[in-house]
């Protein structure tokens, strides 16, 4: 996400530019923005207890209403795709899978050339003999942008703990 969110940026700032610039310069930037389409990325995980039902735990995972409660601002689905909104920019994402209470997957629609490869999943996994809740959450990003992914998560999180009451 805050990949897209620099593309973006650099972006308008081309397109405003690309007037005052020479074709040479502006090649530079395009570049830029191609090389950045081929930065690898990582597979990570990240587990978070929770005080919570798997039942009610998983509709805030799989449904637009619980998604727009702590993931984006709003949220609308149709069929397997979903439309997250942050302020005045929306992300498109195709629903994987689902299986009810244990797990939803779901792939960034970007047009990028790792798309097939990268997905966003949530695992719930509890404990047969304690009962205790964990939510396992499964992402991709650019080596040098791990910490920020993580903290990004570690921040949504902590808002859906408030919202399910589980802090």
């Amino acid at each position: 996400m805050i990949c897209k969110y620099i593309k973006q940026n650099i972006l308008s700032i081309t397109n405003n530019l690309s007037i005052l610039l020479n074709d040479k310069v502006f090649l530079i930037y395009w570049r830029i923005l191609d090389y950045s389409k081929m930065i690898p990325k990582k597979q990570f995980t990240i587990e978070y207890d929770f005080q919570s039902s798997p039942q009610l735990l998983f509709q805030y995972l799989s449904t637009p209403s619980g998604l727009s409660e702590w993931f984006s601002d709003d949220v609308n689905s149709r069929g397997e795709k979903y439309t997250f909104f942050w302020g005045d920019s929306e992300e498109d994402a195709r629903l994987l899978s689902k299986k009810p209470y244990e797990k939803v997957k779901f792939q960034w629609m970007n047009g990028e050339d790792d798309e097939e490869d990268c997905y966003f999943e949530f695992t719930i996994q509890m404990d047969e003999i304690t009962k205790d809740v964990s939510l396992i959450v499964t992402d991709f990003s650019p080596e040098e942008e791990l910490e920020e992914s993580k903290l990004l998560w570690n921040s949504l999180i902590s808002d859906l703990k408030k919202v399910l009451g589980s802090t």
